[in-house]
């Protein structure tokens, strides 16, 4: 059993995850640091679906409540390709930093649920900061559980975004989609 902060990009990528850890006896606590998403009611509407799940499951929830469109238009709009690196770490750090401030030994994240994020750099970027930081990096690969997660969400009437938070890609997610639709 171990005590871990979970840093949570929203409700629907935590409930697998969470059932999973909570069946094997892992004391969670939630982390919301989600500067990356866009626009802000689309923020607004991810941090209000997992307040309230987390508020209905009774897990700790803690929350640095930023909206970031400046600043993370400021660092990714020279590099636009390397975005999602910057919003990983950027997130990631405040991550650790916070278990270790609340006194967690370990800490994750839901980004290790989905079948859309750079796993392998996610995992990279966590080692790097678990080390920096003396603390443990809790590692498990979520995205076997991607149907059961939407099946769960669903089930719980959560809200469940359509894309990954940022504007970017929110244009990449629907041009796709009206491209189909135009065929």
């Amino acid at each position: 059993m171990a005590k871990i902060l979970i840093h949570t990009c929203c409700a629907p990528c935590l409930i697998a995850p969470y059932t999973g850890l909570k069946q094997a006896g892992h004391q969670l606590a939630a982390f919301w640091f989600n500067p990356n998403i866009h626009p802000l009611l689309e923020y607004q509407k991810r941090r209000d679906a997992l307040r309230e799940f987390t508020g209905k499951e009774g897990i700790p929830l803690f929350e640095d409540d930023h909206y970031g469109l400046v600043g993370f238009l400021e660092q990714t709009l020279n590099n636009i390709d390397e975005r999602c690196d910057y919003c990983y770490r950027t997130r990631l750090e405040a991550a650790a930093l916070r278990a270790v401030q609340e006194g967690y030994p370990a800490f994750t994240t839901t980004l290790l649920y989905s079948r859309y994020q750079k796993h392998d750099r996610i995992i990279a970027i966590c080692e790097e900061l678990a080390a920096r930081h003396s603390m443990d990096f809790f590692y498990e690969d979520w995205r076997t559980l991607w149907q059961e997660g939407i099946r769960l969400s669903k089930a719980a009437g959560m809200y469940r975004q359509q894309y990954c938070g940022c504007i970017f890609s929110e244009e990449e997610r629907y041009r796709e989609q009206i491209h189909r639709d135009r065929r």
